[in-house]
């Protein structure tokens, strides 16, 4: 029988039913608050200010996101920032 496939960790170490377990054994036991407290915030989105943000969907022509993706590369952004950007030029233009 396969084993079952969970994914893998960062560094590609697959992620098994001992693991699961142990997570979850770890969980139960509880965290310390100081634990939790001090730990520093992790990868991900950088936050855009103190304003709670919402999320759009724009439609993009291919022509005119790979433009945006070879603009975002070159000043070493988003897409969504290049959107942004270019959103406020154009209200400010108005």
């Amino acid at each position: 029988m396969t084993e079952a496939s969970y994914g893998s960790t960062k560094d590609g170490t697959p992620i098994t039913e001992e693991m699961i377990q142990g997570f979850a054994d770890e969980a139960e036991r509880g965290y310390s608050s100081e634990l939790l407290v001090t730990k520093r915030r992790g990868p991900g989105r950088p936050p855009l200010g103190n304003a709670a943000k919402k999320v759009g969907s724009v439609r993009l022509d291919p022509a005119l996101r790979e433009e945006a993706a070879r603009r975002a590369e070159d000043d070493g952004v988003s897409v969504s920032e290049i959107v942004r950007r270019a959103l406020r030029e154009y209200l400010r233009s108005a």
